[in-house]
């Protein structure tokens, strides 16, 4: 038998809220009683007004129905290697006790290696995969341009259902996807005029990657009706398939109305050592230095500027010095620094790299003129004076005359080939140990080569034998985890076990270098079997 008795009114859910918001002594919903039962009432009330709300809710119209995902024509990976990347996107960074982070290799950290794998392989991601990829990804910027490459086509379609996954689609929508296929010409000139600025920074540098004339073209065409901060990273987006063909365009952005602009372009054209400002700025450096032969052994002599004229400041020169520096010092610097390194040779007696580095330098400038030399070097991609100035890595203090830092002797490092820059670095650690040997690792391709892996165990085990404090190399194990060749294992054996600690040992050492081996030895082995499900086939 069914109730015909009508349902009771409830207050107004407004009414309901206010009063749980103020509580129910300060404020009483009509239709309830104030008292001790009014809490109660309360909640009873918005319980029967819950159920009305939900009841009476009217489905809403049917939204358009999605489109399929679209086909990625790639090979999908290996179910091994698709297991093995949910492993990897499930890891968690972190330490044992006391900030020890045991045996078991670091997940986290060999995620961008699988990527780089997969990828190199050309292989598509198991669907389910998908979504944690994209999380990772937007938690972790630096996985983001292999992560996506390996997402491919239905991870930005995927991208383009959830807010929190739209940096995919700022990130790749303009990309390369656009550059090719028909009608890349109209999507690009659409995506040009209409698209967000990340993805016009996108589109640029795939342009310039592919077609550096076509990416110049773009730029030009709109480049008078671009913001300041948008034409700075529009500039430096040239820096890809940089060549003579674009010094018109950055000889007109010499006479921009933004300093920085202004400046940026003055560094690219000073990249280009056969542009006009270049051969200007030579020509300001060779007034300011000169072979000195009449008293002893020929010395190189600087005569720095005694001012910043209007054409040294349209061509990039920074007329006013950081707090603490010279004036003429600042301007000599900047002179010297982008001028073509092919000026110096026939200026000072027809002397190799080699040779002019080694000449001494009168009056205390030799630090200034050797430090442009090395920012010259890098700019201009020259190995040759690049080598000169690093010297021999066995050197006192591995420093060559113009490397006044580790992070300037990274920065030579990067101009010479792969092979080369590993045998300096293995050269530095064989003379120097590892404790300043960090920064140039870093520069070095991956996996290290077999005489840069057998120089960094080898010099991890003296300082094992030597006692020495062993946290002060922690960022050497990790990058050694990364980057050593998993070939090397065996070399790890004899390093495994806990050694007897010398009396003048930190407490504990010997235990944790044990431990750090170990987990380095068991991470390489890990890399194996990664690069071996990822080479089987599906």
């Amino acid at each position: 038998m069914t109730s015909t008795a009508p349902v009771p009114s409830a207050p107004p859910w407004g009414d309901l809220v206010t009063a749980a918001l103020l509580g129910t002594d300060r404020r009483t919903s009509p239709g309830l009683a104030p008292g001790r039962d009014a809490p109660a009432a309360l909640l009873d009330a918005a319980a029967v007004a819950t159920v009305r709300r939900r009841a009476g809710l009217r489905p809403g119209t049917a939204g358009r129905r999605l489109a399929p995902a679209p086909d990625d024509p790639r090979p999908r990976v290996p179910d091994a290697a698709a297991r093995r990347l949910a492993a990897l996107l499930a890891g968690r960074p972190g330490t044992a006790g006391g900030g020890r982070r045991g045996t078991a290799p670091d997940l986290v950290e060999l995620l961008p290696q699988w990527l780089a794998t997969a990828n190199a392989q050309g292989y598509a991601p198991p669907p389910e995969a998908l979504p944690a990829l994209l999380d990772a990804a937007r938690a972790r910027t630096d996985l983001r341009p292999e992560a996506l490459r390996f997402a491919g086509p239905r991870g930005l379609w995927l991208a383009g259902l959830n807010p929190d996954w739209r940096f995919a689609l700022r990130t790749t929508s303009g990309g390369a996807a656009a550059t090719t296929g028909p009608g890349s010409g109209e999507r690009v000139r659409r995506l040009w005029r209409e698209g967000l600025f990340a993805e016009r920074v996108t589109l640029l540098s795939a342009l310039r990657s592919r077609e550096p004339a076509a990416g110049r073209e773009l730029l030009t065409g709109t480049w008078a009706t671009e913001r300041a901060e948008d034409r700075l990273m529009f500039l430096d987006s040239l820096r890809v398939g940089l060549s003579e063909a674009d010094e018109p365009f950055l000889e007109r952005a010499l006479t921009d109305r933004s300093r920085t602009v202004r400046a940026t372009a003055a560094e690219l054209l000073t990249a280009l050592p056969r542009s006009a400002l270049a051969t200007r700025m030579g020509a300001r450096a060779l007034v300011c230095v000169s072979l000195d032969r009449t008293v002893g052994a020929p010395a190189v002599v600087v005569e720095a500027p005694h001012e910043c004229d209007p054409g040294m400041e349209r061509d990039g020169v920074v007329a006013r010095p950081p707090s603490g520096r010279g004036e003429r010092s600042w301007w000599f610097g900047q002179v010297a620094e982008a001028a073509p390194l092919g000026i110096w040779s026939a200026r000072l007696g027809g002397r190799t790299p080699e040779e002019i580095v080694a000449l001494p330098v009168r009056d205390d400038w030799r630090g200034e003129l050797h430090a442009a030399w090395c920012r010259a070097a890098v700019r201009q991609r020259d190995a040759r004076w690049a080598r000169a100035l690093l010297g021999s890595p066995t050197a006192p203090e591995a420093g060559g005359p113009g490397a006044v830092s580790l992070a300037e002797r990274a920065r030579l490092l990067d101009t010479l080939e792969t092979g080369e820059r590993a045998d300096w670095v293995a050269g530095f650690i064989g003379a120097h140990g590892l404790s300043e040997a960090f920064q140039l690792l870093g520069v070095c391709a991956v996996p290290w080569a077999a005489p840069l892996g057998r120089a960094v165990v080898d010099a991890l085990n003296i300082a094992r034998d030597a006692g020495s404090y062993p946290w002060s190399f922690s960022g050497v194990m990790g990058l050694a985890e990364r980057c050593l060749d998993p070939g090397e294992t065996a070399r790890l054996d004899g390093l495994l076990a806990v050694p007897d600690e010398p009396e003048d040992a930190s407490p504990g050492a010997g235990s944790y270098w044990a431990e750090a081996f170990q987990r380095l030895a068991r991470t390489l082995r890990l890399r194996a079997v990664m690069t071996e499900e990822l080479a089987a086939d599906g």
